[in-house]
């Protein structure tokens, strides 16, 4: 360790590690080490990587850095890794002022592979000397014959069109530019699509050797490893073949203003959309001088005023009739954090009026308090999400790792953020102290470091964009001389035939690889007991949740019509966010998150996958308690479940405009995955149940009933008072836990109390309700199980026309499981097609951002394209997936990485609440252990004839004929006759 000056070194003792902080003496790299016992082990490297202009420098270098480096000189060797690795993450991110390189792994030899591969890739990459990679991860010109129209294509470039597609992201990037106009937060670091092709590959190179040099660099190491020797590795490999530089990569502080700023801008709307009340105001304050305390405080100031339901600040504005959907709040990870109140929905002539009542109410709660409950109840909600330490699929300690930046990159200490519990206990105490009032007065009241953000909808703003383009290409290409048009030909075919040449087998040997022997055999299985309380089936699994219990409600939707999961999808929105029988809805959240670990409402379809068409439908109510909890946790359900007050119109007006909000956002942030939802709708009964709960048809729901709201308001209640009625009856109630024996036994004390109670309380909801409305049906008993009212519409095949300048391009099918039977090797294809057929033609030659396909045990099966700037290419190439399967061959090495990557996948480490929800999942599905064992024998054992022979599974499923497509609309309308039917998404 001669080689490192120990800077530091701090027990962490809430997370049970040890932690150091070192100097490389000779080339300056900067290393922060977590020893702990956890086998999910963490590495990362991150740069300081300023933006100096909107050409997407550090975003393009970010991707092509993993195109190959001096010692594994593959064409993507980041690829290769995703096939055939045991990571539990892999990947890279760039941020508004930092680049980030992260992998983590629970595999020794797999992580050291991974450490190896990533510090090659960022100090040695063969992007800085092959232009062409530059070119097909950041941008190039595109023109395969003179006569063709000059176009620019990369895999960055569409990215981006993508997000700036986005109103949101719009507003987010113009927020940071009005903040922050003289810092590399005034410009685009992932690269505005205006500006990507002015960077030459000159800046390129340049930016590389500036920034990525290891005195500029931020290394961190997680888990249970010999941290010695790792640091012993890292010198001799990379580090000492460096000495110290000064990258001046330091983050410009920018000077306070002495007056608000004001930034007006537009964002494209569809022909349809209406351009009154479509309007985004947004307001927002630069806090400076954050540590660690004030950081956390300003987390609970974001809920306490804006985020919580019914919070002070978002009221006022409701109240005031600014704004359908009030959002912001606190916005850190960068040198200067900034408070942000964004109003969605409004119109311009009402910044004036925005502005004097966040004022007004600020100043009003500065000086009469905020609520004490609420400020509890926040500070307790981070707790407990800070104690369990779930992250979903996202290691705990990459987590921890990238939080440690958010200080280190400024001069902090890495541990700054991640020291949290003496802060929890001194902030309840200043909820009694008016602390969180003073830091309204000194960091909000009268901020001139501040900036109002107008952004406003126009009509044809994507296709006036795309003609400015087309019309500077043109003008581009009219100014090319004869040469410089057949350079350009031959730059696009050199570029496409080095995308199609694959890399050598002697350079792909060069990559570290594990072996079959390295995987282990068994299955993880799933373990739990049918259990029976006061006569209701409870699925009882044991794990060690160190005193936390996940239990889930469920409701059987077997008795709703078609029409009326609708509004069991509508009700996931509405329970727990309205006024009950002893709770206002402010109350009611703040007594859920100081008494548990949160509640949620959830609606699923669970096939049975013996019996294609067959499934059960289910409303779960989903509850975290700590074991001395369950007594108001079986309170809460019963509340809530049957004395929401529906009635309330005012409550329930804000409800409707914030989800239709809601849901738009959702349809422009995950479009794939609504395409591909939509599509399987067609043909598959699950999947038109997700389509009618939280798809496109549910987007049109949420639209239509808001209408209808306003004309008849009574109509909504009486609704959901008749579905809530036919759900949540104690005969239609089953019943998953997830916790240790003792936390059982707890649980199981109350329950036949509980159901008892429940029961009653079914019946005087009947009563109340028809006090309140005469016309009011309430339901009775059905004489027999009703099957779920769903009809299959067919192939639909729409294209769903939206301002987007990009595609997500769908195309979904089922092959039939009694002719062609499950096998694991499905697993092993998703990897080849996710990362070889669909990835080579998609992403690296088509400049489609991503692209992805699954199989399902019930026989479903899909291939869909995200940010992509094509249509009816991408079809073609689903089209085109048989032959390719019926053809494929590879390498005994390469079919060895695509199975380590489908292990890969199956081996994914797992929360407690996601282990709980994959039980309930296996039971209703009627999945075996026995099953994914045989699974795991397919997977590892699959041959090349193995692939070969799921040519039929491939058309079965393209032979369905099931697309779907959500994008540009013109390239929509000028594809019409892939379509039965088009229209506008949003109107």
């Amino acid at each position: 360790m001669k080689n490192y000056e120990l800077i530091e070194t701090k027990r962490i003792e809430e997370l049970s590690t040890d932690a150091c902080i070192y100097r490389h003496r000779k080339s300056g790299a900067r290393i922060f080490t977590m020893k702990n016992d956890d086998d999910n082990k963490v590495f990362g490297i991150a740069f300081r990587t300023p933006a100096e202009d909107s050409t997407g420098v550090a975003h393009i270098t970010e991707h092509s850095v993993l195109c190959g480096s001096e010692k594994f000189p593959l064409k993507d060797p980041f690829v290769e890794l995703a096939k055939g690795s045991l990571n539990t993450f892999l990947n890279a991110m760039t941020y508004p002022d930092k680049t980030v390189y992260p992998i983590a792994s629970r595999n020794d030899k797999d992580f050291d592979n991974l450490m190896n591969v990533y510090m090659d890739a960022v100090f040695h990459p063969n992007s800085v000397k092959d232009p062409r990679i530059m070119m097909q991860e950041g941008w190039h010109y595109e023109m395969q014959d003179e006569k063709d129209a000059l176009i620019y294509n990369g895999v960055v470039y569409n990215e981006m069109k993508g997000v700036f597609s986005n109103p949101e992201s719009v507003l987010e990037r113009y927020i940071m530019h009005a903040l922050f106009p003289d810092t590399t937060y005034g410009n685009e670091s992932g690269g505005d699509p205006v500006d990507i092709p002015d960077l030459t590959f000159e800046d390129f190179k340049a930016f590389h050797a500036r920034f990525y040099h290891p005195s500029n660099s931020y290394i961190f190491l997680y888990g249970d490893m010999d941290m010695e020797k790792k640091l012993d590795w890292l010198d001799k490999e990379y580090l000492s073949a460096y000495s110290a530089i000064e990258p001046n990569s330091d983050i410009a502080y920018q000077k306070p203003f002495d007056k608000m700023h004001t930034e007006e801008i537009t964002y494209s709307v569809g022909d349809n959309e209406p351009l009154e009340k479509n309007t985004y105001l947004s307001w927002n304050a630069v806090v400076d001088a954050v540590d660690s305390k004030l950081n956390m405080a300003f987390d609970v100031l974001d809920y306490a005023l804006l985020s919580s339901p019914g919070a002070p600040l978002k009221q006022a504005l409701l109240d005031a009739g600014i704004g359908e959907d009030i959002f912001g709040g606190f916005q850190d990870g960068i040198r200067q954090p900034y408070f942000s109140v964004t109003a969605k929905g409004t119109d311009k002539k009402d910044k004036d009026k925005f502005l004097e009542v966040i004022d007004t109410t600020l100043k009003k709660i500065a000086r009469e308090g905020l609520d004490k409950k609420t400020l509890l109840a926040a500070i307790n909600h981070d707790e407990f999400q800070y104690r369990e330490a779930d992250y979903g699929r996202t290691p705990k300690g990459l987590v921890y790792s990238l939080t440690s930046l958010d200080t280190w990159l400024y001069g902090g200490k890495p541990w700054d953020y991640l020291e949290c519990e003496k802060y929890y206990k001194e902030l309840r105490e200043d909820t009694e102290k008016g602390y969180f009032e003073a830091l309204i007065g000194k960091y909000l009241l009268g901020n001139k470091h501040s900036a109002l953000v107008i952004c406003e909808p126009e009509r044809g703003l994507t296709e006036k964009r795309e003609k400015q383009l087309a019309k500077k290409l043109a003008d581009i290409k009219k100014k090319m001389s004869k040469a410089d048009i057949r350079k350009c030909i031959d730059d696009t075919r050199m570029l496409k035939e080095y995308q199609a040449e694959p890399t050598s087998e002697e350079d792909l040997k060069k990559l570290p690889l594990l072996s079959i022997s390295d995987i282990s055999k068994e299955a993880e299985k799933y373990s739990w007991k049918e259990e029976r309380l006061a006569d209701t089936l409870i699925l009882n699994t044991e794990l060690n949740t160190r005193g936390i219990a996940y239990i889930r409600f469920n409701f059987n939707t077997s008795t709703l019509t078609e029409e009326e999961l609708q509004y069991a999808g509508f009700l996931k929105t509405v329970l727990g966010y309205m006024d009950t029988s002893n709770h206002t809805f402010q109350d009611l959240t703040s007594d859920i998150l100081l008494n548990a670990g949160g509640i949620n409402f959830d609606t699923n379809a669970y096939p049975d996958i013996d019996n294609y068409g067959h499934y059960t439908g289910v409303f779960s109510v989903e509850i975290k308690l700590l074991y001395d909890g369950f007594r108001f946790g079986y309170d809460i359900v019963d509340e809530i479940l049957h004395t929401t007050r529906f009635e309330d119109k005012k409550r329930m007006q804000e409800i409707l405009n914030e989800s239709r909000s809601r849901e738009r956002m959702r349809v422009e942030g995950a479009s794939h995955s609504y395409a591909v939802n939509r599509a399987t709708s067609y043909f598959s009964g699950t999947g038109r149940f997700a389509d009618l709960t939280g798809g496109i048809a549910y987007y049109q729901f949420i639209n239509r009933i808001s209408e209808q709201f306003r004309k008849d308001p009574d109509a909504l209640v009486r609704k959901l008072w008749e579905v809530s009625d036919k759900l949540f009856r104690a005969e239609n109630m089953f019943v998953t836990i997830a916790a240790e024996k003792n936390g059982y036994e707890a649980f199981a004390k109350g329950f036949a109390a509980f159901k008892k109670r429940f029961s009653k309380e079914t019946e005087a909801k009947k009563n109340r309700c028809l006090k309140l409305d005469k016309k009011y049906k309430p339901f009775e008993k059905a004489e027999a199980k009703v099957s779920p009212q769903i009809l299959l519409s067919g192939n639909l095949n729409e294209g769903f026309k939206t301002p987007s300048q990009v595609n997500y391009v769908a195309r979904t099918g089922l092959y039939d499981t009694k002719k062609l039977p499950y096998t694991g090797a499905l697993r092993v294809l998703k990897v080849i097609l996710n990362y070889q057929y669909l990835w080579l033609n998609l992403r690296v030659k088509g400049g489609a951002y991503g692209c992805m396909s699954g199989f399902g045990r019930s026989g479903e099966g899909y291939f869909a394209s995200y940010r992509d700037p094509h249509l009816k290419e991408t079809l073609d190439i689903y089209e085109a997936l048989p032959e390719f399967v019926r053809e494929f061959s590879t390498s005994e090495r390469d079919m060895t990485k695509y199975i380590i990557g489908a292990v890969s996948e199956l081996d994914t480490p797992r929360t407690n609440s996601a282990k709980a929800a994959l039980t309930i999942s296996a039971y209703m599905s009627n999945v075996t252990n026995e099953m994914l064992q045989k699974e795991r024998d397919q997977v590892i054992a699959s041959k090349e004839k193995d692939i070969r022979a799921l040519a039929p599974y491939m058309e079965a499923i393209l032979k369905k004929g099931a697309v779907c497509t959500i994008g540009n609309s013109q390239l929509i309308d000028e594809n019409k006759k892939e379509f039965l039917t088009t229209e506008e998404l949003f109107k």
